[in-house]
């Protein structure tokens, strides 16, 4: 009886934390329409630093913007090398593609080099503040992180597409139909 009441307590108190990180990121990502905070981000593109500038990326056209948990990590590859397959295409059609992460910080530019395949930047969002800005940050195991959100920001700063999910499978999708959409009406 007395190990079924600890671990029932165990299971209330996991609970508790589970509805505090739900709590803590009720408030849904930034919206089609919004405008998109300017940020700048140490970053690194295929293992060199360099300095991220939002505003100067909009000047060459839309940006996509997602935020990912942690490099490194299983799901964070796969869409890193989603990403990478698929920046060419971005590219081709005038966008930019930018990964940025609050998790593991100190490890972007070797994730940019090997998982990002020297294709994109990624920059470090030390304690989530950039995330935050977007409404994508959520704490995990007691530290602020990025949740899994894309975004595609016209060149006037408008969001042209939101889409949170922690499963990666259709970001870069959505990312691409967004991204088309606006190259055919401009």
């Amino acid at each position: 009886m007395k190990l079924f009441k600890q671990r029932v307590s165990q299971v209330i108190v996991g609970m508790g934390f589970a509805l505090a990180a739900t709590a803590f990121s009720a408030q849904a990502a930034l919206p089609v329409g919004a405008s998109a905070p300017d940020f700048q981000l140490h970053a690194a593109l295929g293992g060199k630093p360099l300095d991220f500038s939002l505003q100067q990326a909009l000047k060459k056209g839309p940006v996509v913007l997602y935020f990912f948990p942690a490099a490194f990590t299983a799901g964070c590859t796969l869409e890193a090398h989603d990403f990478a397959a698929a920046t060419d295409t971005f590219n081709q059609l005038g966008a930019t593609v930018i990964g940025v992460t609050a998790g593991n910080t100190d490890q972007i530019s070797q994730f940019s080099k090997v998982e990002c395949r020297d294709k994109f930047a990624v920059a470090a969002d030390p304690g989530a503040k950039v995330a935050a800005e977007y409404h994508t940050a959520v704490q995990m195991q007691g530290k602020a992180m990025s949740e899994r959100t894309s975004f595609v920001i016209a060149p006037d700063g408008k969001i042209l597409m939101s889409y949170t999910d922690r499963n990666p499978d259709q970001h870069i999708q959505k990312a691409l139909d967004a991204v088309k959409k606006y190259h055919s009406a401009h």
